[in-house]
């Protein structure tokens, strides 16, 4: 077993690869909007929004909604949670020990809700392991490109944290 210690003085490529995460949610408590994945190496990024059931947050409305289409063309798709849930277990299926990296509990608490996909049903999906971290001087309002956009919050996480602290 890793410890988030070993994965954050880890960096050989080989051994296991982190994918830093970022969600955005309606809200504290709301619906997940939008989730990311950004490899640790390489530019094969994920990238989803899901469709809005709920009314939006006022802040939300303000500061996330504008956002989600700030992404390239090719990454820049809507998919129902189902779906996404699927994408997700595709894209991280290359890897045999994917670690999931975020500075935020409820990045966890979502990505993990998306691969519910039924009563007692998971997404086939193999193993995962996850890294909190507490960063402390990093601010995804503060260091993101496009602050509240899910994928650029989730690289400016991997660059803060592959660049040290």
């Amino acid at each position: 077993m890793r410890t988030g210690s070993e994965n954050r003085i880890q960096t050989d490529p080989g051994d296991f690869l982190r994918y830093f995460l970022d969600t955005e949610f309606n809200g504290f408590g709301g619906a997940l909007i939008s989730i990311a994945l950004v490899p640790e190496f390489g530019d094969q990024e994920f990238y989803a929004i899901l469709p809005m059931a709920d009314a939006v947050e006022p802040w939300v409305e303000r500061h996330v909604m504008p956002y989600l289409h700030m992404v390239p063309p090719a990454l820049d798709m809507t998919m129902k949670p189902e779906e996404a849930a699927h994408e997700v277990a595709r894209y991280l299926a290359h890897d045999d020990a994917p670690v999931i990296v975020a500075d935020w509990p409820d990045d966890i608490a979502y990505f993990c809700k998306l691969l519910v996909i039924g009563n007692g049903v998971i997404v086939d999906i193999g193993d995962i392991d996850f890294s909190f971290l507490r960063s402390p001087g990093f601010s995804p309002a503060a260091n993101s490109k496009v602050p509240h956009n899910a994928l650029h919050d989730a690289r400016a996480l991997r660059d803060f944290v592959l660049g040290g602290r």
